[in-house]
This record gives structure tokens, C-alpha cells and sequence, in this order.
């Protein structure tokens, strides 16, 4: 028997939705198939403009229809069974948790599982908030059991997390989450002379962006900016966006910039001075680490992950989360660095972060426990002979 895919890759949300979450699914598989791989993702279709099946990129996209929403949760019946089914012809199954569904899914499932724990889900509080938050806890658990090989953005990360006691005990990889080199960048959003500080990300409450605002109406440069990037209008959970518009209402130094594609990211942070993460819930951060690796020094919240591209590198400061006083004086601090700290910062999280070697080891991991196909002619390595693409 001849499998059809090496990877099956189960993710609740994907592209064109965006989150650091759905961009670890997509980086990875569109670099496994640009180095020859054969790979499968399925996932709920959130937009239901999004065709049921389609080819991106080399990987073969299976959409289940989704029959409600609440909060962050989509209810797609035929979710696990159509991941089952994919997972059935490949090698190994790629599980990107956290995910209500995924004890459903590896229960029984004779196809190897490694399971990427990305962070413990997070809801605003309340009394649904936490019965989800509790049964999501519970699945996963089941399903890293089940799990051959666990991978953690980091092992700062994992420690911390509601499931440590599984994870301890996992054959546990730490792989930080895939970057992109974004830079080269044209400093397009600039306006003034003045610093310009930077977000991007969803729109969301657990980015702490209430914090951010304060801390910057804190700053009384008239000449300073504030860039706000990111998606508020199909993020799930609920957008934050209200509150940033009443914000640059009052101050006319910020500014909206939306949903931020392709060259807009790296003309982002070609004009920027600083990056500022003041999350309350985050488990590393991408667009911080991209933002290092142009020479943009980083303000992140201590928050186990969150604060690991910043403790790793030294590129950029840790601050108390929801302290807008801490987050502007650390603002203020990193704005005076030299070109030399910010260069030498941005060759440590290029050598940490860039893309080659995270496929290199998630490649690793997979033929560490792949399943091999019955064809002889069929057993391949996921490490593969091409060498892998710039992704968008």
C-alpha cells in the first residue's frame, strides 16, 4: 500500500485566517512541500467563502463546513472524522493544540501523532470561558498521551504550562515557532522623525493592548507614532478594535493599520524604532522575533513563552504585565539603542529563529516516528532534496 500524504496536518483554523497559531501550521507545511513532501491540512472552513478542497502552495487543503461559532470555537461536525480519514493515508499526523476535538480524534488512531502544544487556551473570564477552557484541558491531555513525539515553542513555555505534568513526562522537542527574514523592508509607514513604536498582531484582548495605549499617551513626544497592524474583523473571540479607535480618537499619533500582508509586514518594520508585546496570554510571539531579526528591539510582557525570544537573544526588554508605567520607561530605554546592539541582536534571532532550521527540525521529529509506507519505493525523508522556498 502506497500512502497518499506524509503529513497530515490538523489545525482548527488556517489560512486565510491569521494568528501565530494558524502561521505555524502554514509556514511548516508549505516548507515541507516546497522540500518535495506530500502534505495534507485539514481544517474547520471559518470563511465560508473558502472552497471545501484546494491545492496552496503544494499542500493540499481539506475544509470541513462549520455549522455555528462560539467565542473562539468552531463547530464543525465533520471535523474529526475527515482528520481521521486523511490521517489514515499518511505517515504521520501533525496535531496543532490547543483543540476541543483532538481526543476524538487520536483515540485509537493507529497513524504515529506529534502533537504541537502551542499554549493553555485562553478565554476572558467567565463561567463558558471555563467550562471550554476545562474541556479543552482534558482532550488535550489525551491526545499528548497518545502522542509520539510533543513539540513546545519553547521549554520556558512548556514548564509553565496547566499540562506540565504530561509534557514533563512527553518525548518533548523544543522548537521555537517558524520566522520569516522580513527584511529589506521600505520604512513606508513612517511620517515624522520621531520614534516610532509598533504593533502587530490580532486585535484581540490577551495582546494587552489597553496597556500599550497608556503607556504610550505616557510618551509626550508630539513627533512620536504609535502603528497599530492587524486583523480585527475575523478574529476569533472578540475584537478590541472599538477601543483603539476611541484611543487614536483622543490622540492623533496612532495610527490603524489593519490586516498587514506579505511586503506591508516588512515595510512595518522598516519603520518602526521599536516593537511592543504587552500581552496578557501569549506563547512566543512571532511577530516579535521578526521584528529582531530586522534590527527591531522588543518590549515584551514576562509571561513563560512569551518572554523567551527576548531572554534568548537579549534583544529588547521584559516587563510586568499590565504595567503601562514599566512598559513605557522599557519603550523609552530601547529607543536610545546603537545600530551596532540592535545589528548584533538581529544575527542572534536570525541564527534562533530563522525559517531552514526550524523545518530542519520539525523534519526530525517526523522521521523520528513516521510510519513508513508499505511500498518500499514510497519511504522517503521529510528533510527531502529541495531546498525550501521563501514562503509569503
Amino acid at each position: 500500500m502506497t500512502l497518499d500524504y506524509d503529513v497530515c496536518v490538523a489545525v482548527n483554523y488556517y489560512t486565510p485566517y491569521v494568528s501565530g497559531l494558524t502561521e505555524v501550521a502554514r509556514v511548516v507545511a508549505e516548507g515541507l512541500a516546497a522540500r518535495g513532501q506530500r502534505i495534507a491540512v485539514v481544517a474547520a472552513r471559518h470563511d465560508p467563502s473558502s472552497p471545501l478542497r484546494e491545492e496552496l502552495s503544494g499542500v493540499d487543503v481539506y475544509r470541513t463546513p462549520v455549522t455555528a461559532t462560539i467565542n473562539r470555537g468552531l463547530v464543525s461536525p465533520s471535523f474529526p472524522a475527515t482528520v481521521r480519514r486523511i490521517a489514515r493515508r499518511s505517515r504521520v499526523l501533525h496535531l496543532h493544540l490547543p483543540m476541543l476535538e483532538a481526543g476524538l480524534i487520536t483515540a485509537r488512531l493507529p497513524t504515529p501523532i506529534v502533537s504541537t502544544y502551542h499554549i493553555d487556551l485562553w478565554l476572558p473570564p467567565g463561567l463558558v470561558a471555563r467550562a471550554a477552557t476545562a474541556a479543552v484541558a482534558v482532550s488535550a491531555r489525551y491526545a499528548l498521551r497518545r502522542s509520539a513525539a510533543v513539540v513546545v515553542n519553547s521549554d520556558d513555555q512548556a514548564a509553565h504550562s496547566q499540562l506540565w505534568p504530561v509534557l514533563r513526562t512527553a518525548q518533548r522537542e523544543a522548537i521555537s515557532a517558524p520566522c520569516l527574514d522580513r527584511s529589506g523592508g521600505q520604512p513606508s509607514y513612517r511620517e515624522t522623525g520621531g520614534p516610532h513604536i509598533g504593533f502587530l498582531g490580532r486585535i484581540v484582548a490577551d495582546k494587552g493592548l489597553e496597556y500599550l495605549l497608556s503607556a504610550f499617551d505616557q510618551i509626550g513626544d508630539p513627533e512620536a507614532r504609535l502603528l497599530i497592524g492587524g486583523d480585527y474583523l475575523t478574529v476569533a473571540g472578540t475584537s478590541v478594535i472599538d477601543r483603539i479607535r476611541a484611543a487614536a480618537d483622543r490622540d492623533s499619533r496612532i495610527r490603524i493599520l489593519g490586516l498587514l500582508r506579505g511586503q506591508q509586514i516588512a515595510d512595518f518594520y522598516a519603520s518602526i524604532d521599536a516593537f511592543a508585546l504587552p500581552s496578557v496570554a501569549e506563547s512566543f510571539g512571532i511577530a516579535q522575533a521578526e521584528a529582531m531579526m530586522c534590527g527591531v528591539p522588543s518590549v515584551t510582557t514576562d509571561l513563560p513563552g512569551g518572554r523567551y525570544p527576548v531572554v534568548a537573544t537579549g534583544m529588547g526588554l521584559v516587563v510586568p504585565p499590565r504595567s503601562p508605567s514599566h512598559l513605557r520607561t522599557a519603550l523609552l530605554d530601547v529607543l536610545t539603542w546603537s545600530a551596532a546592539r540592535r545589528a548584533d541582536g538581529a544575527a542572534r534571532a536570525r541564527d534562533l529563529f530563522g525559517l531552514a532550521g526550524c523545518l530542519d527540525r520539525y523534519a526530525a521529529v517526523f522521521d523520528s516516528v513516521a510510519s513508513p509506507a508499505a511500498d518500499a519505493h514510497d519511504q522517503r525523508s521529510f528533510r527531502g532534496t529541495m531546498a525550501p522556498q521563501k514562503l509569503r
